[in-house]
């Protein structure tokens, strides 16, 4: 029904619990988080995609959801927000996207302070959008066996079927999702998982629940594309750069060889004739990052050299002169760029961004930070941004020789990403 209702954890849960049953699950997520993913990674063992409206056309989210769900034995695809909560109404909402495949709802319920009146609600949830599947319903944050009566009664008068309650338990709190991918932070994600499966396989109906959504998983519209091309990529992976979408680096895998470095561990720059930086962490781990100086020069004479660059966030924020605001700062970056980053009086940057860059060409992205440059005009910007309304933002693409940076993180599964540089 809203943000904080359970849905990530109840996901996490069920993930894991049919991990091992020895069914394999492909996860989706409902948006453009690239955390939530990474969360589904580790409790099913296999990649999450991101479905997207925004980012993307209908009938691209149609074949994803196709593709990588045809050799799966479930899939399960975690919302965003409430229910109805899209970018402009319902538009690219977590209903949007079932109506548009097909597919069942479960509903999952915060229940705490709530008894008999959630049967009002539930009723509303299940009229308001005819079309709309809603195969049942869970609750989460339960108190008692007896809280549960009352809920329990409440789905039935509604129409709802009920399958099953997670309680109010010690454990259960969301790992925090600003701790990169370090070992710490895996250790954490493995046991909440762990313990949020060991609920769901107490409390939840898992039989029922799948006979429930039984859904068609339609045929992919595009079948996967042979590589075709000879283009070497290198990507920055580890804990400090990690927000990629999974089909962004499949279809960079179609134009040739794509390699993985590590600028925490100052992996050599691998030889490459585009360098992709994604965002991430940076300000984390600022120390270790400004600590690898042969790494950062070997970028530094890639890019003037006149080397293909993308970077965007964090990797932006490791092309800067250096990291400010941070204990222990400044800290040295790459210096490709001609402003330093800040995390002095951090505030959210969030929104879908619509790029439109000196040639006409639109890009769609997502921005989602708490930095900032400390001199932006430094450099003009090579585009204009709006936001999923039409509004204009102030957000810049920085473009200077043959490297392209800034902080919202495009998506390019249905576009070629070389267009960038035409």
């Amino acid at each position: 029904m809203h943000s904080g209702s359970g849905k990530t954890t109840f996901t996490m849960g069920i993930l894991r619990a049919l991990q091992r049953q020895g069914l394999q699950v492909q996860p989706f997520k409902c948006g453009p988080d690239y955390i939530d993913t990474r969360f589904h990674a580790v409790a099913a063992g296999r990649e999450s995609v991101n479905l997207d409206i925004w980012l993307s056309s209908e009938s691209h989210v149609r074949d994803l959801y196709a593709r990588y769900g045809e050799d799966a034995g479930a899939c399960l695809v975690e919302g965003v927000m409430g229910l109805f909560d899209g970018f402009d109404r319902m538009q690219g909402s977590s209903a949007a996207i079932a109506r548009l495949l097909d597919i069942p709802v479960v509903l999952v319920v915060g229940a705490r302070s709530m008894a008999y009146t959630v049967a009002a609600q539930l009723h509303g949830m299940k009229s308001f959008l005819p079309g709309l599947r809603i195969a049942g319903v869970v609750f989460n944050q339960v108190s008692s066996e007896n809280h549960f009566r009352f809920l329990r009664e409440a789905c039935d008068d509604a129409g709802l079927r009920c399958f099953g309650w997670l309680p109010k338990a010690p454990g259960l709190e969301v790992p925090s999702r600003h701790l990169g991918l370090t070992l710490a932070a895996r250790q954490d994600m493995e046991t909440w998982i762990d313990r949020a499966a060991d609920l769901v396989s107490a409390n939840i109906d898992i039989a029922g629940l799948l006979e429930a959504v039984n859904s068609l998983v339609h045929e992919p519209a595009e079948r996967p594309v042979e590589r075709s091309g000879s283009l070497r990529t290198a990507v920055a992976r580890d804990a400090a750069f990690n927000f990629t979408y999974r089909e962004n680096i499949a279809r960079l895998t179609l134009l040739g060889p794509v390699t993985f470095f590590s600028p925490l561990a100052g992996d050599p720059l691998p030889e490459a004739d585009l360098v992709y930086l994604p965002g991430g962490y940076p300000e984390l781990f600022a120390a270790e990052l400004s600590s690898r100086s042969g790494l950062m020069a070997q970028i530094r004479d890639f890019a003037e050299s006149g080397g293909r660059i993308l970077a965007e966030c964090g990797g932006m924020i490791y092309l800067s002169r250096a990291i400010e605001g941070v204990e222990g700062g400044p800290f040295p970056m790459c210096g490709v760029l001609p402003f330093a980053a800040t995390m002095a009086g951090a505030r959210l940057h969030l929104g879908y961004r619509r790029i439109v860059d000196a040639a006409g060409r639109e890009w769609r992205g997502h921005e989602f930070h708490y930095s900032d440059v400390t001199s932006p005009e430094a450099l003009p910007s090579a585009a204009v941004q709006f936001n999923a309304r039409g509004g204009r933002v102030s957000t810049p693409l920085y473009r200077w020789k043959n490297v392209i940076a800034g902080y919202t993180h495009l998506y390019w599964g249905e576009t070629g990403i070389m267009k960038l540089w035409d």
